[in-house]
């Protein structure tokens, strides 16, 4: 025990005060499951965030906070959805406590993701009018239509009312259609 530091002796005392919860996967259950949602929730963090560098934060501040919660989930989808939800979370807390600056340059130099057709000029378009949103409303498209999930599990992540899903989902994608309509007049008609 010669060999022991201050930081061993704080993080031991943790644990015996019991201020630390017990992780409900093993090691190789959570890297497994980083794994398999790692890529997709960073890019909903990007996505609804607007900052990438703050994505990266964000995510291992998720993946933290879903370990240190120590809940027993009945599925994957659970445990995936409760994920979304602190992730959401979080970045609404980030924006409460800062408005993120943004230019045309910053949008200028984000990859063209997801474009089949390799227009980076449409891409451009989708990119501004996206961050022209309102976070809830690309968190909503964000949720749809590129990760795919069903009302109630953007229900469960944004923490509102099956219901209302729908309704929701209509007016942010009228807002983004009027957002590419604008783009479309100020950018000389590209789409």
């Amino acid at each position: 025990m010669s060999d022991i530091t201050l930081s061993d002796i704080e993080r031991l005392q943790a644990v015996a005060d019991g201020s630390d919860v017990a992780l409900a996967m093993d090691e190789d259950a959570f890297r497994g499951f980083y794994d398999r949602t790692s890529t997709a929730l960073w890019g909903y963090l990007s996505r609804i965030s607007g900052d990438r560098q703050l994505a990266d934060d964000l995510l291992q501040e998720a993946y933290y906070r879903l370990l240190r919660a120590g809940h027993e989930f009945e599925s994957e989808a659970h445990r995936r959805n409760y994920l979304y939800r602190i992730a959401t979370n979080l970045v609404r807390d980030t924006q409460r406590q800062r408005r993120p600056i943004q230019d045309d340059t910053q949008l200028a130099s984000l990859p063209a993701e997801g474009n089949p057709s390799g227009d980076a000029d449409r891409a451009a378009d989708v990119r501004r009018a996206m961050r022209k949103l309102k976070p809830r409303e690309r968190a909503l498209l964000w949720l749809a239509y590129a990760h795919g999930s069903s009302h109630g599990e953007i229900a469960d992540v944004l923490g509102v009312k099956t219901a209302s899903v729908k309704l929701l989902l209509f007016r942010a994608r009228r807002r983004m259609a009027a957002l590419l309509r604008g783009e479309r007049r100020t950018s000389g008609g590209r789409l």
